[in-house]
């Protein structure tokens, strides 16, 4: 049986769209923005970074980063997320939404900047600086996840919350678009000023002194988005749900939102107290909250994991799969900031044509299509177009076919992000408890970066030729292009398995979904239990 909902949350779920909505998706959002453009930039650099550092005299090739190195270099901010992911998400439901939300902010602005500024004597000093400053970069990144969804998705009303939510986190398109196009600009200047030779002409001033400022103001830039929206969110105020359901402060609750909303809302105390009182009994590691959310918790941490194996390895090494077909020139007959050039505009064709849209498609399709028939057919299309791209490989690579390819692999960057990789974003955000949803958005998330982290060394090392002598230098033999895009395929279809343990929450409320709103009698626990698991089977 359901309780009476409490006016204040009910004016929310039922408000039309407004201005602050828009105002909510821009301050959450820009964070994203900065996330995806401080993750992804990472991948513009990291073979500049080889032929500035680990240049070695008479080689046939380019230096490039050796494999810890560059292990460590592409994935440590991933190590950084998935731990603050697990922190801030919990910090989040104990201290609230806003009071954390500034902090992380300014730990990306402060260690963008300082990643750029990374120093030393040897090439060793720099990495590990670098490495140091992009895991505490990684750190903020992580305390953005959970903190902007749960935020934005107890701002928004219950008809579009899906889209609200999905527009914060396609923000993420934007970031990894301006990425792209900023590193395009600043290296064809800089390759303008600064001319010089192919590295198989000249390989000692192929590589001039200046590309060492390209990777630093490349890094750095990240913090102005990031600074430009701390203001704002220091001015948002607590939201309802966490103060009413949490806080247990009715009069605060009603204060904020009638301001918000523009209406008087009554306080309602008394109902609060009680709804408190009856759902305050299970916390996270209970037996209660595994009967009410466990399989929900393992579809929304599985799926996630699995998405992001595939796609960080397709993200961070794009670069590496378009070289191997040949979309991009080999290294030796470019100088160092002519590839910073080619790589960043092979990447932003494929965010402009198929990972922006792919976000966008979401936001305009979840609150008609919902979270679940988006996922199951994003995992869908990402498999088929995944099997496509590594069966007939060879054929893709011959160059009359190399333009096929790259249209194959925008689809799979477009029904990624047109799919699972914004509803694993939002759903987390809307199924859980007020009092566990920043920490199970958490773990959701933590989960899904311990899948890129999986990705971004399996990748690195899998992707290397099975020949040993034409594996790059310092890299043992892998398995080959084909056959880490045959593995990328198998994981996305598990993907598409694990989301038929996530509940679907397309128009319904925070409470009905978490069952916060259901009266929770001793004698009537077991019907809940069981009318709780109905849910997990979806159609």
């Amino acid at each position: 049986m359901a309780g009476e909902q409490l006016q204040v949350l009910n004016a929310l779920d039922v408000a039309k769209t407004q201005w602050y909505h828009f105002t909510a998706i821009i301050i959450a959002g820009m964070g994203f923005f900065t996330d995806a453009y401080d993750l992804f930039c990472i991948s513009l650099v990291t073979k500049l970074l080889g032929r500035i550092y680990y240049h070695v005299d008479g080689a046939k090739k380019p230096g490039t980063l050796p494999p810890n190195v560059s292990a460590a270099v592409n994935s440590v901010a991933l190590c950084g997320t998935l731990a603050g992911q697990l922190f801030f998400g919990w910090l989040g439901d104990k201290l609230g939404r806003k009071k954390v939300y500034g902090l992380t902010l300014m730990l990306m602005v402060i260690c963008s900047v300082a990643s750029g500024l990374s120093f030393g004597n040897t090439p060793k000093s720099v990495m590990a600086t670098l490495c140091f400053f992009r895991f505490w970069l990684g750190f903020g990144i992580g305390g953005d996840y959970p903190l902007s969804a749960t935020i934005m998705s107890e701002y928004a009303n219950k008809k579009t919350r899906g889209a609200f939510i999905a527009a914060v986190f396609a923000m993420q398109g934007f970031g990894i678009l301006l990425g792209g196009l900023f590193a395009i600009i600043l290296s064809s200047s800089f390759n303008a000023m600064f001319e010089a030779p192919p590295y198989a002409v000249d390989a000692l001033r192929s590589t001039v002194p200046q590309a060492d400022y390209v990777w630093r103001i490349i890094l750095m830039i990240g913090a102005l988005p990031a600074a430009l929206t701390y203001y704002w969110r220091m001015k948002m105020p607590e939201t309802a749900r966490y103060t009413a359901l949490v806080a247990k402060n009715a009069k605060q609750a009603a204060s904020d939102m009638s301001k918000v909303l523009q209406m008087d809302i009554e306080a309602e105390p008394q109902k609060i107290e009680q709804m408190v009182k009856e759902k305050s009994r299970f916390g996270l590691f209970t037996n209660e909250f595994a009967k009410r959310h466990g399989l929900h918790l393992l579809g929304t941490t599985t799926t996630w994991f699995l998405l992001d194996i595939a796609y960080y390895s397709q993200n961070l090494f794009q670069k590496d799969i378009f070289s191997a077909i040949g979309w991009i020139p080999s290294a030796k007959s470019m100088n160092a900031i002519e590839e910073v050039f080619r790589i960043a505009r092979a990447q932003t064709i494929i965010a402009l044509c198929s990972t922006v849209p792919g976000y966008w498609f979401t936001v305009a399709l979840i609150d008609k299509m919902g979270r679940f028939a988006i996922q199951l057919m994003g995992f869908f299309f990402m498999t088929v177009f995944m099997f496509a791209l590594a069966i007939p490989y060879d054929h893709w690579t011959h160059r009359d076919n190399r333009i096929g390819f790259v249209v194959m692999y925008s689809f799979t960057f477009f029904f990624a992000n047109f799919g699972p990789n914004a509803t694993t974003f939002v759903v987390p955000a809307e199924i859980f408890p007020a009092r566990l949803r920043s920490t199970c958005h958490g773990i959701s998330a933590a989960a899904g970066k311990l899948g890129a982290i999986v990705g971004a060394f399996g990748f690195l090392y899998l992707a290397q030729s099975p020949d040993k002598s034409k594996a790059d230098a310092g890299y043992p033999a892998g398995i080959g292009v084909k056959n880490s895009l045959i593995v990328l395929g198998v994981i996305n279809a598990l993907g598409f398995l694990f989301t038929f343990l996530v509940p679907e929450s397309k128009g319904k409320s925070l409470e009905e979904m978490s069952g916060e709103n259901e009266e929770a009698e001793p004698e009537k626990e077991t019907e809940m239990s069981s009318a709780n698991s109905r849910t997990v089977s979806l159609v």
